[in-house]
């Protein structure tokens, strides 16, 4: 009876219903398409979701069992549970015929995709060739969603039926009743596979959702639910930890490079190139919680849940490469090496210490307090961090002296404490040379906003009391130049403002060379705030939370925009450039708050040694228990401990 029943749809033998996509990867090949081919498709849907965090999955079937591509797809995409960031392309290779499935709050608008089928992917297919087709895919989507023109793939074509057209060989009279038996048997042994490998495949998704550190959001379904204001903290404090591990991972990497050269380090480069994507998107969701406080208890749920599991993408990442990267860089073998490095590093740091510490008292006397506050303290903290690191390097020095273990713990500190020094003196540097480069270009934007205030006169449409109040800003910002100690950076931001609303005023008469001027001095003083504050948290990061950490990557994003948008010009800059330097300024300032109120404040009247360690605390150079962070994701950072 079982044979009967099961013979009757043999039609169809070969019709794919909407399936279980493979866990393996974001491929399911049932008809073998892609062949030898199948490392350049998966190249490309990393790149996409590295780049732009859209997550294309593939699958090639035969034929889509009768129904339309569209209906197809999406039961396949809802059978899946696929999201908003997440598109499933559909290709059934017998007929030639495709479909896209993507949520409509996937941020593609439908002119977008239109665009990506008719340039990437059916020109490919016409032509057999299936790997091209998802490869254009994934190349189309990132295009336009970085608003560039979609490019025609390189096509290569392929056989034209992998799914297989001709299934009954011989005379059909002879050799089908036989097919439809033999199909008929091995349809039921199928569906007994099938059904076990649905349960291993069940089996397999609930281990996998088991995290290393934190439990993404599907976990999170299966268990009770967690109140809200737990999973706030839950969420704050995946991010505060996931940052730390890319910060110091990145820290690591830099030691690692210069000791083993960029192609040795290139894996280990692109994990933590992805670990900051997945950051950096969780960042940009805890922003948007914080610019929407009052919204629905559901949507913060959810927004919360995937912020977790995007720090744990991020974390696996790294944890997945600990081990290797450990073996490549022979911390313990090549001790002797790293020794002498860092001690020779260390020689170096101490008198550029002084020079940073000379270049921020040459502006005591023309600056007031305020311009250099962020730094006052930057050449003490930075000596605190080298003596820490003399301490270290002298006891890794004593261990392979003694021919004793243990030399590897205070070298990895000793590198971790260089480096902040390093930051923290090229920070004071770098403010002292921005000082006198903005001082230097007040002239030229008193100059411009002063030419925009004739020209606004000249139109005869200008506000009168808005053209006055310009006038008084441009005024007292002369007498302040003139006069004595003032702020370089603040006065220019004013004389900034004024001279944007006056080009404002002017509408389409205003001169685009000085409109060119005016977004090139934003978007250099809106790249020295932001790294001021990634400066400051970076090497403060042990006592920084997570308000002032989302801060400082929505400016470096608003920063990157406006870098992107700078050749075009436009207002669309300066709005960018507006909201990198506001953003870095509350970044650096809810940092400060955090350090103020840090459990061990940094004191400059404790004694050196017992100043150093706080330092090293402070920094988050050493984890609990006073061992070094290392390269590696929350499950791995602090393994030196087993040493």
């Amino acid at each position: 009876m079982t044979l009967c029943a099961l013979a009757v749809p043999v039609a169809h033998a070969h019709a794919d219903t909407p399936l279980d996509l493979d866990t393996g990867g974001r491929i399911t090949d049932t008809v073998g398409a892609l062949g030898q081919r199948r490392a350049q498709v998966t190249g490309a849907l990393n790149h996409l979701h590295t780049t732009q965090h859209i997550q294309l999955y593939v699958t090639y079937v035969r034929d889509f069992s009768g129904r339309s591509g569209h209906d197809w797809a999406d039961a396949t995409a809802d059978r899946n549970g696929l999201g908003p960031h997440d598109v499933l392309l559909a290709i059934a290779t017998h007929e030639r015929q495709y479909a896209v499935s993507a949520a409509p709050d996937s941020g593609f608008r439908p002119e977008q995709l239109k665009a990506v089928a008719a340039t990437a992917i059916a020109p490919a297919l016409a032509q057999h060739d299936w790997a091209g087709a998802a490869i254009g895919a994934a190349e189309g989507y990132a295009a336009v969603l970085q608003g560039h023109p979609v490019l025609p793939p390189t096509i290569v074509p392929g056989a034209g039926d992998p799914g297989g057209g001709g299934l009954v060989p011989g005379h059909r009279r002879v050799w089908l009743p036989v097919t439809i038996a033999v199909l008929a048997l091995f349809t039921g042994l199928y569906l007994c596979f099938c059904s076990r490998r649905a349960a291993r495949r069940r089996a397999a998704r609930r281990e996998r959702l088991v995290p290393t550190s934190t439990p993404p959001g599907l976990a999170r379904m299966a268990q009770s639910m967690t109140p809200l204001p737990a999973l706030e903290a839950e969420a704050c404090r995946n991010l505060v930890e996931t940052d730390d591990a890319v910060r110091t991972s990145a820290e690591e990497l830099l030691f690692a490079t210069a000791q083993l050269g960029t192609a040795a380090t290139r894996p280990f480069a692109e994990a933590v190139a992805y670990a900051r994507g997945e950051l950096a998107y969780a960042f940009r969701l805890r922003q948007g919680l914080d610019d929407a406080p009052y919204e629905d208890d559901d949507i913060r749920r959810g927004t919360l849940d995937e912020i977790c599991s995007h720090c744990t993408s991020a974390n696996r990442r790294l944890d997945a490469e600990a081990a290797a990267f450990d073996r490549l860089r022979g911390l313990k073998a090549n001790a002797l090496g790293i020794l002498a490095h860092a001690e020779a590093a260390a020689a170096a740091l101490a008198p550029r210490i002084d020079a940073a510490e000379a270049a921020l008292a040459a502006f005591a006397d023309r600056c007031p307090r305020t311009a250099l506050a962020p730094v006052t303290r930057h050449p003490d903290e930075a000596r605190d961090r080298l003596a820490f690191a003399a301490t270290a390097l002298a006891e890794a020095r004593r261990a392979l002296t003694e021919g004793t273990e243990g030399a590897a713990v205070p070298l990895r500190a000793a590198e971790a404490a260089l480096s902040q020094a390093r930051v923290l003196t090229t920070a004071a540097l770098r403010r002292a040379h921005e000082l006198n480069g903005t001082a230097a270009r007040i002239p030229g934007a008193l100059a411009d906003a002063e030419a925009g205030l004739a020209e606004a006169r000249a139109t005869g449409t200008a506000d009168g009391q808005r053209l006055a109040l310009a006038e008084r800003a441009l005024a007292e910002v002369r007498k302040e130049t003139a006069d004595g100690p003032y702020d370089p950076r603040a006065v220019l931001r004013r004389v900034q403002e004024t001279a944007a609303a006056l080009d404002a005023e002017a509408g389409p008469h205003a001169d685009e060379a000085r409109a060119r001027r005016r977004v090139e001095r934003a978007v250099t003083a809106a790249r020295g705030e932001v790294a001021a504050a990634r400066d400051f948290i970076s090497t403060h990061r042990g006592a920084v939370g997570c308000r002032a950490r989302t801060r400082l990557a929505e400016a470096e994003r608003h920063l990157t925009l406006a870098r992107a948008l700078m050749p075009a010009g436009g207002p669309a800059v300066l709005y960018a450039t507006g909201d990198a330097d506001s953003l870095a300024r509350q970044a650096r300032a809810l940092a400060e708050h955090d350090v103020a109120d840090y459990a061990t404040p940094y004191d400059p009247t404790t004694p050196h040694p017992a100043r150093a360690l706080c330092g090293a605390l402070l920094g988050g150079i050493i984890l609990t228990g006073l061992l070094p962070a290392t390269f590696g994701g929350g499950a791995t950072r602090g393994r030196l401990a087993a040493d």
